[in-house]
């Protein structure tokens, strides 16, 4: 069973950056995607930013659009999450999740298969 495992978390003031990283520790078969979650006390887990296997494709949420950029790197196996211009309501734990090809009906779909553990963020004043 291949693992997911962040790094890169920690305490950061409000305004400034860190470097999320999301290593596999193999090869994921069927891979669609790869993309971060984030969840904070008290509420529901919200997806954060995606990015497609084959095609390169983004997708972020409405809330860190132009402060997050998320990126891959086929040959390590690992995904990134470029935080910046952080704000308190940024703090959560971050988690890194990958999609895999699944069967659905007489076709396949795209589904979140693989977990992480996460990685603390927090952003104070």
């Amino acid at each position: 069973q291949v693992q997911l495992v962040e790094s890169g978390g920690g305490s950061v003031q409000v305004g400034g950056s860190l470097k999320l990283s999301c290593a596999a520790s193999g090869y994921i078969f069927s891979s669609c995607g790869t993309g971060w979650y984030r969840q904070a006390p008290g509420k529901e887990r919200e997806g954060v930013a995606r990015i497609a296997t084959g095609s390169g494709n983004t997708y972020y949420a409405d809330s860190v659009k132009g402060r997050f950029t998320i990126s891959q790197d086929n040959a390590k196996d690992t995904v990134y999450l470029q935080m910046s211009s952080l704000k308190s309501e940024d703090t959560a734990v971050y988690i890194c999740a990958a999609a895999t090809y699944v069967p659905h009906g007489s076709g396949t779909r795209c589904t979140w298969t693989i977990w992480g553990q996460g990685t603390q963020v927090t952003v104070s004043s």
